[in-house]
């Protein structure tokens, strides 16, 4: 595996830049709560023909930040970017939340949020 260290603001040029559907698989968008109220924001891919090759690129944020779509690149990035926003309680750039969490549930369960 792989982990490459993305700022947010160049997030959509590296993945852009990086990513071919051809040859990559789009696993997921992933988050990590981390100390300090961060999140660190995973976009994870494995490639087709080698599927011990993994490339995680990586992003420390704020729970405040916007984190920027990757629709666009990734149509199917959409379920992921949603679930993140339900269960971190994040904003990511045109995702709604309320994808996998009832509004009397719980909300943003693994933030350590209790609201």
């Amino acid at each position: 595996m792989q982990k490459i260290k993305i700022s947010l603001e160049t997030v959509r040029d590296e993945i852009k830049s990086f990513y071919d559907y051809k040859t990559w698989h789009f696993l997921t968008l992933n988050g990590v709560a981390l100390e300090d109220n961060k999140l660190e924001v995973q976009w994870i891919f494995s490639k087709y023909e080698a599927m011990n090759e993994v490339k995680v690129y990586f992003c420390v944020v704020e729970y405040t930040d916007l984190i920027p779509s990757l629709e666009d690149i990734i149509p199917s990035a959409i379920i992921s970017q949603r679930e993140l926003v339900d269960m971190f309680g994040v904003q990511v750039e045109g995702s709604e939340k309320g994808l996998y969490l009832d509004e009397d549930s719980r909300q943003s369960p693994l933030s350590g949020c209790s609201t």
